[in-house]
C-alpha cells in the first residue's frame, strides 16, 4: 500500500479493514440487487466515528490526517464502493464549512453529523452539470432570513444528510459571481426529497433530487459573504476529488484481489489459469494502474496537508483513477470470461460502479480542462 500514514493510525486502519470485509462486503450484495440502502451497517460505521474523520479535534471529530482518510475509505470501497461514496460525500459537505464556515457553522454542522453521520453537498441541477455557474436556484434576502427555491439533482445521501450545504444564486444578473453557499438543516419547511435514482452502480449509496419550495432559513446560515458560492464550490471539489479517486483505487484493487483469486482456482487445459502468462500479463498491468492511481491519490492528498497549491493534482488523481478503475474491472471481467459476466460472480459490480468515477465531481474532461488552465495559466 502507498499510503504512508502514521504508525498511531495502523490499528485503526486494520480494524476498519475488518469491518469492511466482515459487515459490508458480503451483505450490500443484496443491497445492490434490491437497490435499499444498508441503513443498519452504516449505523455501525456511525458509531465507529467513521462521518467524523475530517473533523477537526476540537469539533469533536477524529481530526485524521488526509492521507490516513484516503487509506480508510480505500478500504471501505474494496468492500463496496457505494459505501466509501456515502463516506466521502459526507466529508464533501463538511469541507465546505470548514472553508467557509464561521466557528459557531463548524461546531454546529459536527455536532450535527456527529450525530447523524450524513451530510449533503447540493450542486448539481438538471441545467447546471458540468456548467456549475447555470444554477437556477435562488435565494431571496428577506429581512433576516433567505427564502431558497430550486430543484438539486444527483445528491449522494439525499434524505439521509443532517444537513445540507447548498448553492444558490443570490444575484442571477453577476453569473457565477451571484453565486452564494448556505447551509440548509435536515427537517427545514421547505425542503423535500424529490426523485430517486434507479442507478446503474453504486447501488448501496442513495442518489435524490433535492427540492426547495419557499424554503426559509436563517441569514447566519450563509457560508462566507454573498457571491462567493462559486468559488466555495470549486474549492471544495478541488479538496474533495482525490477521494472519489481512492473509492476508484478500492474499485480496482478489488478487481485485482478478484481476479488473482480466481487464477488460481480456474483450471483450463490441465492448469489453473493463473500459468497463463497472457493473463499475468493483464494481471500486472492492473496492478500497474491500480498502483499509479494510488500514489497519485497520496500524493494529491500529501500536498493538501502540507499546504501547498493542489488543484492540478487532485484533477490528475481523480481522473487517472477512474480510468484504472474501469481498466482494472474490465480486464477482471475478461479474466473471468463468461462467469465475468454473470451477477453470480462479483467482477461485473465493479465495473457497473466503476463508470461513475469518470462522471460525478467533475467529468474526466472537466479535469482535463482544470489540468490544462493550471499549465497554462492566463495568456
Amino acid at each position: 500500500m502507498a499510503y504512508a500514514i502514521p504508525e498511531e493510525n495502523y490499528d485503526l486502519l486494520e480494524t476498519v479493514r475488518e469491518f469492511a470485509q466482515k459487515e459490508i462486503k458480503e451483505q450490500c450484495k443484496e443491497y445492490d440487487v434490491s437497490g435499499e440502502f444498508p441503513q443498519e451497517i452504516y449505523d455501525q460505521m456511525t458509531e465507529m466515528g467513521l462521518p467524523t474523520l475530517e473533523i477537526p479535534e476540537e469539533y469533536g471529530g477524529m481530526g485524521l490526517d488526509k492521507v490516513t482518510v484516503a487509506a480508510l475509505i480505500e478500504q471501505v470501497s474494496i468492500a463496496d464502493a457505494g459505501f466509501g461514496t456515502t463516506l466521502a460525500a459526507t466529508g464533501l459537505a463538511y469541507k465546505a464549512v470548514l472553508i467557509a464556515g464561521t466557528e459557531e457553522q463548524k461546531q454546529r454542522c459536527a455536532d450535527i453529523l456527529t450525530e447523524t453521520g450524513f451530510a449533503c453537498f447540493c450542486l448539481t441541477e438538471p441545467m447546471a452539470g458540468s456548467d456549475a455557474a447555470n444554477s437556477k436556484t435562488t435565494a431571496v434576502k428577506d429581512g433576516d432570513e433567505y427564502v431558497l427555491n430550486g430543484r438539486k439533482c444527483f445528491i449522494t445521501s439525499a434524505g439521509k444528510g443532517g444537513f445540507y450545504v447548498v448553492t444558490a444564486m443570490t444575484d442571477k444578473t453577476l453569473g457565477r459571481k451571484g453565486m452564494s453557499t448556505f447551509i440548509v438543516e435536515a427537517g427545514t419547511p421547505g425542503l423535500s426529497i424529490g426523485n430517486h435514482e434507479n442507478k446503474m452502480g453504486i447501488r448501496c449509496s442513495t442518489t435524490a433530487d433535492v427540492v426547495f419550495e419557499d424554503c426559509r432559513i436563517p441569514a447566519a446560515n450563509l457560508l462566507g459573504n454573498e457571491g462567493e458560492g462559486y468559488k466555495i464550490a470549486m474549492k471544495t471539489l478541488d479538496l474533495a476529488r482525490p477521494y472519489m479517486g481512492c473509492v476508484a483505487v478500492g474499485i480496482a484493487q478489488r478487481a485485482i484481489d478478484e481476479a488473482v483469486a480466481y487464477m488460481k482456482e480456474r483450471v483450463q487445459f490441465g492448469k489453473p489459469i493463473g500459468k497463463n502468462q497472457g493473463l499475468q500479463f493483464k494481471l500486472a498491468d492492473m496492478q500497474i494502474k491500480c498502483e499509479t492511481a494510488r500514489q497519485m491519490v497520496a500524493h494529491a492528498v500529501s500536498m493538501q496537508d502540507s499546504g501547498k497549491k493542489f488543484s492540478m493534482e487532485s484533477s490528475i488523481a481523480k481522473a487517472y483513477a477512474g480510468d484504472a478503475a474501469m481498466e482494472c474491472a474490465s480486464e477482471a471481467i475478461q479474466i473471468f470470461g463468461g462467469y465475468g459476466f454473470s451477477r453470480e460472480y462479483p467482477v461485473e459490480k465493479l465495473l457497473r460502479d466503476a463508470k461513475i468515477f469518470q462522471i460525478f465531481e467533475g467529468t474526466n474532461e472537466i479535469q482535463k480542462i482544470v489540468i490544462a488552465n493550471n499549465l497554462l495559466g492566463k495568456f
